[in-house]
């Protein structure tokens, strides 16, 4: 990683929609950029989390859970979810070419509209269970370790489109920004530990990666592989089974 500097920036270019100067960036950046997600998964449940805490100011638990989920979906322009909508829309269909094409459509088909609605239910159901400060906590680490989840993503499976918006990342992720991407996530557990408590952590961590396993086992069971549009949606389930595993502990 020889300009890591702009390799975050790339990732910040990639993973939100709050502007930034792009003009230096090169493909080198953007391909170094993954090592760098977790970092800036932190820093959209940390948008999260003060979206819940105003959002507690106004009206409890459940209007908190309502603005922290908008407050990241503006952040990032619900660029996962959209990611989650399009997998599931491609799902019934009868070949890898033909799923691929479908999930390449810009229009929300039945599959990817029910997918949409549930994960958002879901992340507000969950999120006005937990306890002021554990909610607070949880969105930053939920938000980082979902992204270090699709980094393990890149690299252990295979690109599976010829082009496409993750086609930087088509080769695999480079050994420096793999253990970057995992210390930070390792990092982000452990400060979440401290409030959120290791029995906690361990429950959502669990749950996490159940929701990893199953998406994985969708869409490569389909595809051979990964695209954009899977890598968003394996952030958006692990985040979720985070949440899940922490009510669950609860």
């Amino acid at each position: 990683m020889k300009r890591p500097f702009f390799a975050l920036l790339a990732a910040w270019v990639f993973l939100t929609r709050i502007p930034l100067p792009t003009a230096k960036l090169d493909e080198r950046d953007f391909e170094a950029a993954p090592g760098f997600y977790p970092l800036v998964g932190l820093a959209i449940g940390a948008i999260g989390a003060a979206g819940f805490a105003l959002g507690w100011t106004i009206g409890g638990a459940f209007v908190a859970a309502i603005f922290g989920t908008a407050a990241t979906l503006l952040a990032t322009g619900a660029f996962h979810e959209d990611g989650l909508a399009d997998l599931f829309d491609g799902l019934g269909a009868p070949t890898a070419e033909r799923m691929m094409e479908i999930m390449r459509d810009s229009r929300l088909g039945t599959f990817g509209a029910a997918a949409l609605f549930l994960i958002l239910l879901l992340k507000i159901a969950a999120l006005s269970q937990l306890p002021f400060m554990l909610a607070l906590a949880a969105l930053p680490v939920a938000h980082g370790a979902s992204r270090l989840s699709a980094v393990i993503v890149i690299a252990t499976s295979r690109y599976a489109r010829a082009d496409g918006i993750a086609k930087p990342v088509a080769k695999g992720i480079g050994a420096a920004p793999l253990v970057l991407a995992t210390l930070t996530g390792i990092a982000a557990v452990a400060i979440g530990a401290t409030v959120l408590g290791p029995s906690a952590v361990l429950c959502g961590l669990v749950s996490l990666c159940v929701g990893h396993g199953l998406t994985r086992l969708v869409f490569e069971g389909k595809l051979g592989g990964y695209t954009g549009d899977c890598l968003g949606a394996v952030q958006q389930i692990s985040e979720v089974g985070f949440y899940l595993g922490l009510i669950a502990w609860l």
